[in-house]
């Protein structure tokens, strides 16, 4: 159940709901869709609710009809993936079932950055959402998405979202040019993940292209725009308004010739000790990474050898991390073989994907 996501998330669909479907489980999957929208041939069964703009609709309707087609179904296991759906998995809560919250976010702090409310009201809701959840969540089971969720839910299983490898683009050549001007990102766009530092980016480097691949309100996009005067026409945007889905991206790793791929964050609390599903896929894609020095990302980067730390805040050390791919293709092949090589051998979905079916397994039995 997801009353936020679309239908198609790379997590929710791709690899839990598929996953489970072809180990033998019978998959619903209740997500809003918009009107209208075409839902292609899927391996599971999508139950559509509505999907509303307005914000405040969404979370009080949305839950309301997730629960009322959810309790229909009468499902031996409910797994759930926001948090405005704590209350109906709650109620949907029996002796005779089990109940999964999937944690995607550290959401505390995620309402902490929120910058539609003032920093006292941030405070104030969330205290209010820290006792909340944690009544709400006692007698469900939980899965976390990062590693270090666990130093907030010690009970936790950890099914981490490493990429499904393509391997169509797994087994593409690497081959660095040294002429290329593009640099990629992909997932949504926000500003705490980075929006006006990439559209800093052309006006750091001359004649350089930055992509940005992933859903982006357009009132963002014009911002950015004009924040790269006069250099907007070297900031392209697809996903305007508009979910990408996994095959569209993919597509954009295989058939460009990528510098890099980008993810200049601004330091926040909600990212500082993220590994972000990004790096996962930049490197099954092969390319070197370009991201922020925080210290857990630093140290991510300088393990696996993939890719080059910067001050976000400091603008000639992202040029000279450009420049230096650029001048140096050999060492950039070597970044793109040394994370596509991790990917494989640790850092992929096959591994959680086997903790994901175990531990079904495992709650279907207590």
């Amino acid at each position: 159940m997801t009353t936020v996501h679309h239908p198609y998330d790379t997590r929710i669909y791709h690899k839990e709901c598929v996953s489970l479907k072809e180990a033998g489980y019978d998959v619903s999957l209740i997500a809003p869709v918009e009107k209208n929208e075409d839902l292609k041939q899927s391996k599971v069964d999508i139950i559509p609710i509505a999907k509303y703009k307005n914000r405040w609709k969404r979370m009080v309707l949305g839950p309301i009809r997730a629960y009322k087609i959810a309790k229909k179904l009468k499902a031996d296991i409910y797994h759930f993936h926001d948090p405005e759906l704590l209350a109906v998995g709650w109620l949907l809560k029996k002796k005779s079932n089990k109940v999964i919250y999937d944690i995607h976010e550290d959401y505390y702090t995620s309402i902490m950055q929120k910058d539609y409310f003032s920093l006292p009201i941030k405070r104030l809701i969330g205290k209010v959402y820290n006792i909340v959840e944690r009544f709400l969540i006692k007698k469900m089971d939980l899965c976390l998405a990062e590693k270090y969720y666990l130093d907030r839910y010690e009970r936790g299983a950890c099914v981490l979202n490493y990429p499904v490898v393509n391997e169509q683009l797994i087994n593409q050549k690497i081959e660095a040019d040294p002429d290329s001007n593009q640099l990629l990102y992909t997932g949504n766009v926000s500003v705490v993940r980075g929006a006006f530092y990439h559209a800093e980016v052309p006006k750091i480097l001359e004649n350089i292209e930055i992509y940005m691949v992933g859903k982006c309100d357009k009132a963002l996009a014009d911002q950015m725009k004009k924040h790269a005067e006069p250099h907007h026409a070297q900031l392209h945007f697809d996903g305007i308004d508009r979910f990408v889905e996994r095959e569209e991206i993919d597509s954009y790793y295989m058939n460009y010739n990528w510098i890099a791929g980008l993810a200049i964050f601004p330091a926040t609390d909600h990212y500082l000790k993220k590994e972000l599903t990004k790096f996962f896929e930049y490197m099954s894609a092969g390319l070197p990474i370009i991201c922020s020095n925080f210290p857990k990302w630093k140290e991510f980067i300088d393990q696996h050898q993939c890719g080059i730390t910067v001050d976000p805040d400091n603008k000639q050390e992202i040029k000279e991390a450009i420049q230096y791919l650029k001048d140096n293709p050999i060492e950039a092949e070597r970044m793109g073989y040394n994370g596509r090589e991790a990917v494989v051998k640790e850092l992929s979905w096959k591994s959680q994907e086997v903790k994901l079916l175990q531990w079904y397994q495992q709650l279907l039995n207590k």
